[in-house]
């Protein structure tokens, strides 16, 4: 599995997260993001359980660019596949 680097959040103060890749196989996204807090993670519940193998990640706004970018690399990739 390759993953080809998006970006990270340019207002991170560690420069470490929020992140996003792609996976190059798949066109799968990789989301490294904040843990939600036990207020969002509640807001969430509402629709549904989550399973333990998964999490609510929080990534900002500023991102969308990036996030745009990584749907448009994956819908390449997969109109490749």
């Amino acid at each position: 599995m390759a993953l080809r680097f998006i970006g990270i959040d340019p207002d991170s103060d560690t420069g470490q997260c929020p992140t996003g890749w792609v996976d190059e196989d798949t066109a799968d996204f990789v989301i490294q993001g904040w843990k939600a807090d036990e207020f969002m993670l509640a807001r969430c519940l509402e629709t549904g359980s989550i399973p333990h193998t998964e999490g609510a990640v929080r990534i900002p706004a500023r991102m969308v660019a990036m996030l745009r970018e990584a749907c448009d690399d994956a819908e390449r990739r997969c109109a490749g596949l």
